[in-house]
């Protein structure tokens, strides 16, 4: 449920979470007050909670186990879920990208064009568009991609924009180290670049601008 966002303290707060020893602490009743649920949000973001029954004060951990079943459990399961899901729509923003690039893009588009970057697919979380209001046309596609899919050394995935670009400069540019042919795009129309430091953040600025005046119908 938190993956890929992260806190905003200040809406915790204005939540009713309260700063105990450096951690956010949350609590409320679960089944009519049966169970007392605690939600405790370290200042690194992580997320922790704790079903207690009152009149016991045992550990609750049932609503945990994918397996069991029954009225009873799934009222407390549904509740619980019901407290973080709340939570984390009220308190938590989307936290998707890590490259400091890709963060700087996205700021540019907020403030060059008030756009916001959209997450179309739920099969892949860390894929969004940035596209124009006017035309609804993306101007930008900021994908999480493994390196080998684009002739990189090394393991692991990395951060790269698609944008749009002029056919006879797009060839110009392309040399499968700083400038790709668009990924999963028209090779053509669109050039990758990985959001990495290969190219400059100033020169992707002026590259977005163009691809932006591109977007058209």
């Amino acid at each position: 449920m938190f993956e890929n966002k992260k806190v905003n303290f200040d809406k915790l707060v204005q939540y009713g979470f309260a700063c105990v020893h450096g951690k956010y602490i949350y609590k409320t009743e679960l089944l009519d007050g049966e169970f007392c649920l605690t939600v405790c949000v370290t200042n690194k973001g992580d997320v922790g909670t704790e079903v207690v029954e009152v009149s016991t004060g045992e550990l609750y951990t049932l609503h945990l186990i994918e397996g069991a079943n029954g009225s009873f459990v799934g009222k407390i399961r549904e509740e619980y879920e019901t407290v973080l899901q709340d939570i984390e729509e009220k308190c938590f923003e989307l936290d998707v990208f890590k490259s400091p690039y890709t963060r700087q893009v996205i700021d540019f588009a907020r403030k060059e064009y008030g756009d916001e970057p959209e997450y179309l697919w739920e099969k892949f979380p860390d894929n969004a568009v940035l596209r124009r209001k006017d035309t609804s046309k993306w101007y930008a596609a900021i994908l999480t991609v493994k390196r080998e899919k684009l002739g990189l050394e090394g393991d692991g995935k990395v951060e790269v924009i698609d944008i749009r670009m002029n056919p006879q400069e797009q060839e110009s540019l392309v040399d499968n180290k700083t400038y790709f042919a668009g990924y999963h795009m028209n090779k053509k129309h669109w050039l990758t670049i990985v959001l990495d430091g290969s190219v400059g953040i100033e020169e992707i600025y002026s590259r977005i601008r163009t691809s932006y005046s591109l977007a058209v119908k």
